[in-house]
């Protein structure tokens, strides 16, 4: 897939981010951002680039009260070669919520909303642009996070507002050495669309690269591997859920390798 300039925009914000002045030690307003490279952009299991790379990036705004405002963005093939989109390449999304801890718990709570942008050319095709309210809760290295679809048209099925995730997550950190190790399930279901229900799974391995050198500050190394249940195809057409219009299997078991510098 050919990566057209409008890939690099999350790039110009970031940039745009990093020459802002730097903010008091004590201030509540925080202000951080990321840009990473991937080999294939999956998201909840399923390749958005169809197991082409990616280039990402986001910057977040953080308010002492435990308010965030986000913003991400990466390129994707899906929305050509699965959705018939006429053109659109990018992703952009848009989130914001509030998060906390319940005292000494160490139990942690995130509620917010999301909303995930695919400009393009529809040329007669769903929209694929969705919006999904959030809660989740944490203890130690466990995350359980709900996501529950607000739009008519999520990811491009029709008549499919009511479509929830969940999110089940694990991430372990392996002493001082700057590993992590994570593992992942998640179960989607489509309102109305129930051909189209899966789950996904993943197995990951991050490494601080600042443990090898002052100046990898910042960088991540990550590996992982993803797999679905998901109804592919057999490679010789589209004719089955999650498989685009070459024949590709979206859903299929990949590797992934990736690394990413926070800013």
């Amino acid at each position: 897939m050919k990566l057209q300039h409008t890939t690099f925009r999350p790039l110009i914000l970031l940039a745009a981010m990093a020459s802002l002045p730097a903010l008091a030690e004590d201030s509540p307003h925080t202000f951080t951002g990321n840009v990473s490279i991937t080999s294939d952009y999956v998201f909840r299991g399923i390749s958005q680039t169809g197991g082409d790379p990616a280039i990402q990036g986001g910057f977040d705004y953080t308010h002492s009260s435990g308010f965030y405002l986000g913003t991400w963005g990466s390129n994707v093939g899906w929305i050509e070669d699965y959705q018939s989109y006429q053109s659109g390449n990018l992703e952009l999304d848009l989130y914001g919520g509030f998060r906390g801890g319940f005292g000494e718990t160490g139990i942690t709570y995130d509620l917010g909303i999301a909303s995930y942008f695919y400009p393009g050319e529809a040329n007669g095709a769903v929209d694929a642009d969705t919006t999904e309210i959030y809660a989740a809760l944490g203890w130690k290295w466990f995350t359980a996070k709900y996501y529950y679809s607000i739009s008519d048209e999520t990811f491009g099925f029709a008549n499919s507002d009511g479509s929830d995730y969940l999110d089940l997550s694990a991430s372990l950190p392996v002493g001082e050495t700057g590993l992590t190790l994570g593992a992942h399930w998640g179960t989607f279901s489509f309102q109305n669309n129930d051909a189209q229900d899966y789950n996904d799974w993943k197995v990951s391995a991050t490494y601080d690269m600042s443990k090898l050198s002052k100046v990898m500050s910042g960088v991540t190394l990550g590996v992982a591997y993803s797999d679905t249940d998901a109804d592919g195809g057999d490679g010789t057409a589209a004719s089955a859920p999650w498989t685009d219009q070459n024949g590709q299997d979206l859903g299929d078991g990949t590797a992934i390798v990736w690394v990413s510098k926070a800013l």
